[in-house]
């Protein structure tokens, strides 16, 4: 099993709490601590699993803190995070104390489904973009953005800085207040360590021009049309690593899959993801 960090193990805390802090009336009323069951993990859709781990922990810390005499639970995933896994396939199967199992089902689904959702529309974006990183952005669920960048990475992707502290960004509302573009960047360069590298986000042709003028070292093209995006790319050249975001989709890919920038970074991926469609069933 992977580390669990404090933030994520809070995170797993909370979930928990939230669903079991008044019991559950119906399987301890059907169920006792001798029940055991059966059963599997199916994909209902073809998916890029993500989560294993997090799915099993859950199951696990909610059987250590069960009061009775259970039968362990056992959880065996057949395919490790960041594999295909087509629609109809088993990705696990899992034996055990009934009352457990159900006590567990829905928050251990509810972070497998949403991890394997962003690493599966990554995956999707990542391989209509091969030419260019597809990273994620600072746009993630609270409390998820550890567990989120993982899944990006399950996915092919790639992470962008994973908090403020992770990079500089100077974005239009920085430039608004400080006046210019060439007064933020030199504010940052005269502030920051040296071994932070400046960007400069830019949404038009001038901007590209006065963000090369200061010496930027990224310059992230914002919600450009594709034909604006090539004519900025031609202005910059190699004089500064190149990212586009605004409107990077499954759907858009293709418009700009031709365009030579560095990476390309895109919201969606987690702020409003699908969850991927995955069934836990009772049986033999």
């Amino acid at each position: 099993m992977q580390t669990i960090s404090p933030i994520t193990e809070q995170l797993i805390d909370l979930a928990i709490a939230e669903d079991l802090c008044a019991g559950d009336f119906t399987t301890d009323a059907i169920f006792d601590d001798k029940n055991v069951s059966h059963g599997k993990l199916i994909a209902k859709s073809d998916l890029v699993l993500c989560g294993q781990f997090i799915f099993t922990y859950i199951v696990e810390k909610i059987e250590s803190r069960a009061l009775g005499i259970y039968q362990p639970v056992t959880v065996t995933f057949f395919s490790d995070d960041g594999a295909r896994v087509k629609k109809g396939d088993v990705i696990a199967e899992f034996s055990g104390s009934t009352q457990i199992l159900l006590k567990a089902e829905r928050t251990a689904l509810n972070f497998l489904q949403h991890l394997s959702g962003v690493a599966t529309q990554t995956r999707a974006l990542a391989d209509l973009l091969p030419n260019m990183r597809v990273v994620n952005t600072r746009k993630a669920l609270p409390g998820m953005r550890e567990l989120q960048h993982y899944a990006v990475r399950c996915g092919g992707g790639h992470s962008h800085r994973f908090n403020l502290g992770g990079g500089t960004m100077i974005k239009d509302n920085h430039i608004a207040a400080a006046g210019s573009i060439a007064k933020a960047v030199q504010k940052v360069r005269d502030f920051a360590p040296h071994t932070l590298r400046i960007e400069v986000e830019v949404e038009s042709l001038e901007a590209v021009r006065e963000a090369l003028d200061a010496k930027a070292d990224i310059i992230m093209l914002d919600n450009m049309a594709p034909d604006m995006m090539r004519e900025a790319c031609k202005m910059i050249g190699d004089k500064a690593l190149v990212e586009i975001s605004g409107n990077v989709t499954v759907d858009k890919a293709e418009q700009i899959s031709d365009i030579p920038v560095y990476c390309a970074s895109c919201g969606s991926l987690t702020h409003s993801v699908h969850a991927a469609d995955i069934s836990m069933r009772f049986g033999k």
